[in-house]
């Protein structure tokens, strides 16, 4: 794992100043504490910060070919790059190291862009073609590893694994976007479409961007997508095999490392999963990690313990505390843009205590999206099957009724008629992208100032679920609403915040829950095999019955459960009320502070719930005030 960063000039070769791709990637230094390097060439320079996992004496970067024609710096790890070896050495590659570097550079003299389809694993790459002049940036199929760029003033492209190594550049101008503001507050996280500083590109997961001297900057490439319009064929006992091998394979290829290794343990299906397939694999005992709460409603801790004992891992346990909101500023400067999931706060906890023992960690990130695990999938499943139902002039009635309904946020899902009214009322997409998102749009409406809607001119940020979803490769409503997740729920908040919070720690996450091969394979599986009896990610608890306790694989999903609610009616109360008073967001012309103090006051007094939007605005107002002063 590492960061990376460059300049390219894609008009004419200008020269690249090596200390410029220093200070680039010298704000990286956390996602890289082991080694730096730089390259440079008329009109290109690479940068890297490496944290050494495989071939510690032979593996720095950036790397060129002995004959120095291929030049490639990359964040990330590729699994199967012994197998890529072999088949590229049987062509007559000649290797001088054991890194998986070195693999893609001569998957790229071999097979050009095929190289991408060639590899399995996480990355974000960088690579320079002398003798073509031309720079490639490609991005892994999920979207693990992050990319950014934009274009400078002088001409160059400057990319970086983080926003904070192209601010690092002197010809950055920082510049908000109202566009991408209105997003966080929709979606609780800028998504990989749109960032909080005009001008900065994130490269969409599964794509590549390849820039030619002498030519426009074209549009991003797509290389890889997920196909959820065709369905499995085989009797339930043989898929359920079929996914067991998947999800061995994918571990066994993420426990490859020349450092300590371990895993996440939060008693919950997915990270009880891996650890089970890591202890078969395993000679020595698994380590895993768990962080407690001092609240018994938000604690796991026993659940991880039962996973520890049954396969016999060296378990190591922290306790918090549930009001653990010191780190605000901390994931404030790591995240760069406004990021609201407040369960990055237990993550990064997290790998702070895996990072005292290991390098690298597993995670069970991706199983819910992959296998509709979700509770608001099974709610949206339900709802497409009644709109099927309903003439439209019924549907209509439903509307009406759900507008004069009481609200009853308090209330637990099935039970909120006010909002299963509404949805129903509303197209499939529409109401989806409502069920996902955080602050609704007319609350958000209400905290913008007549100068902010007009800026808006009708921008809202369920739009972009709601053309995903009609376009989706997909058969029901179920299928795209999990391919929209992909497409901007987990790489914008799943992978960011494990990404972040990780590197922050100089740890290296891996995810086998999203190798593409098994997601693949979980994208054709019916419906009825993902929700079944109130059940999601159904075959694959069925699928591990003889692996793990039934008390686990069948409890209520928790996850780390953090209670913004009560921190601002408690802790944070005077931070809720500050922040009509902000002059970063008062001062933007955008919010209107009246609207923020009646919001502030509702929540503190107890007559409305607003908890997750205040803690949004202060994401929002701390982030702002980082990037803009």
């Amino acid at each position: 794992m590492c960061g990376i960063a460059g300049l390219y000039y894609p008009a004419i070769a200008k020269p690249v100043e090596p200390q410029r791709i220093r200070m680039m990637t010298d704000a990286l230094v956390h996602r890289g504490p082991d080694g730096a390097g730089v390259w440079t060439a008329p009109g290109v320079g690479l940068g890297h910060r490496r944290l050494s996992i495989i071939d510690l004496a032979g593996g720095a970067q950036p790397m060129a070919t002995p004959e120095g024609d291929v030049v490639v710096s990359y964040n990330g790890e590729i699994y199967n790059f012994q197998e890529v070896r072999a088949e590229l050495e049987a062509k007559g590659a000649r290797f001088v190291s054991n890194s998986d570097t070195e693999v893609i550079l001569h998957g790229w003299r071999a097979w050009g862009l095929g190289v991408l389809d060639k590899i399995n694993g996480m990355f974000a790459i960088a690579l320079y073609d002398v003798r073509k002049r031309s720079l490639l940036l490609a991005r892994d199929r999920l979207g693990v590893k992050p990319l950014h760029y934009a274009e400078l003033s002088d001409g160059a492209v400057a990319f970086a694994s983080e926003i904070k190594g192209l601010l690092a550049h002197p010809l950055f101008r920082r510049k908000p976007d109202l566009c991408a503001i209105e997003d966080f507050l929709g979606l609780g996280y800028v998504p990989d479409d749109a960032s909080v500083l005009a001008g900065v590109k994130k490269l969409p997961a599964g794509h590549y961007l390849l820039l030619e001297r002498g030519k426009p900057i074209p549009a991003p490439v797509e290389w890889w997508n997920v196909d959820f319009s065709k369905r499995a064929a085989g009797k339930e006992r043989d898929l359920e095999a079929e996914l067991v091998e998947h999800l061995r394979v994918a571990v066994r290829s993420r426990m490859i490392a020349d450092v300590p290794l371990g895993a996440f343990l939060s008693g919950g299906v997915d990270s009880s999963a891996v650890v089970a397939l890591m202890a078969e694999a395993s000679r020595n005992a698994v380590k895993t990690c768990t962080i407690g709460f001092d609240e018994a409603g938000y604690d796991e801790t026993s659940y991880a313990s039962l996973i520890a004992e049954r396969f016999r891992t060296e378990h190591r346990v922290k306790t918090v505390a549930a009001d653990d909101f010191a780190l605000i500023d901390t994931l404030v400067h790591h995240f760069d843009e406004p990021f609201a999931d407040a369960s990055a706060l237990a993550t990064y906890r997290v790998c702070e205590l895996a990072r005292e023992t290991v390098t690298v960690a597993l995670s069970g990130d991706g199983a819910d999206e992959a296998l509709a695990g979700y509770r608001r999938y099974k709610f949206h499943a339900a709802e497409e099957r009644v709109r099927g139902l309903l003439p439209g002039a019924v549907r209509g009635l439903f509307g009406a009724l759900g507008r004069v309904y009481p609200k009853a946020d308090w209330a637990p899902r099935p039970l909120r008629a006010k909002t299963t009214l509404l949805a129903l009322a509303e197209d499939g997409g529409a109401a989806y992208a409502k069920a996902v998102g955080v602050t609704t749009p007319g609350v958000r409406a209400g905290l913008y100032t007549d100068a902010a809607r007009a800026a808006l001119g009708g921008h809202v940020a369920e739009a972009r679920y709601v053309e995903t979803m009609r376009t989706a490769p997909a058969r029901d409503g179920l299928d795209r609403a999990q391919y929209a997740d992909f497409k901007h729920w987990l790489p914008g908040d799943i992978l960011t915040k494990m990404d972040r919070t990780s590197m922050a720690v100089s740890l290296e996450a891996r995810e086998p829950l999203l190798d593409y091969r098994f997601v693949e394979f979980a994208a054709t599986l019916p419906t009825s095999m993902r929700i079944r009896g109130g059940q999601g990610k159904w075959l694959m608890k069925k699928a591990l019955e003889p692996y793990l306790p039934k008390e686990v694989l069948y409890r209520r999903k928790m996850g780390f459960v953090t209670p913004v609610s009560a921190w601002f009616r408690k802790g944070l109360a005077d931070e809720a009320a500050g922040l009509a008073r902000s002059r970063v967001l008062a001062g933007s012309g955008w919010f209107e502070p009246k609207a923020i103090a009646r919001l502030a006051e509702e929540h503190r007094s107890g007559r409305a719930e607003h908890g997750r939007t205040l803690w949004q605005l202060m994401m929002l107002e701390r982030s702002l005030g980082r990037l803009f002063g």
